[in-house]
């Protein structure tokens, strides 16, 4: 499954060489997380999040045919987590 999804994430970049795939084990499903050069986040993600959703979609049904589940999430660096929460900019 890993290679499937790092094969389908390095095909969409224009950096292939900064793809990374992190597997955490889960008691009922693995949890995938990929990430991509800040400059590549987009063009993972889609219009309207298409593509990554197809993505997903992919890697789910290749997980059901070998009886496993798995969940993909696309890890974005490019803006650090707010201290209370929000994504916006404090005043």
């Amino acid at each position: 499954m890993k290679d499937l999804i790092v094969f389908l994430a390095k095909a969409l970049v224009d950096k292939p060489e900064v793809v990374e795939l992190t597997v955490t084990p889960a008691a009922d499903h693995s949890l995938y997380e990929l990430k991509v050069a800040p400059d590549d986040i987009g063009k993972v993600i889609g219009r309207d999040g298409r593509t990554i959703n197809a993505l997903r979609t992919v890697v789910t049904h290749a997980a059901q045919k070998k009886g496993e589940k798995v969940r993909l999430e696309l890890i974005d660096d490019r803006r650090p987590p707010q201290p209370n929460g929000n994504s916006a900019p404090q005043p």
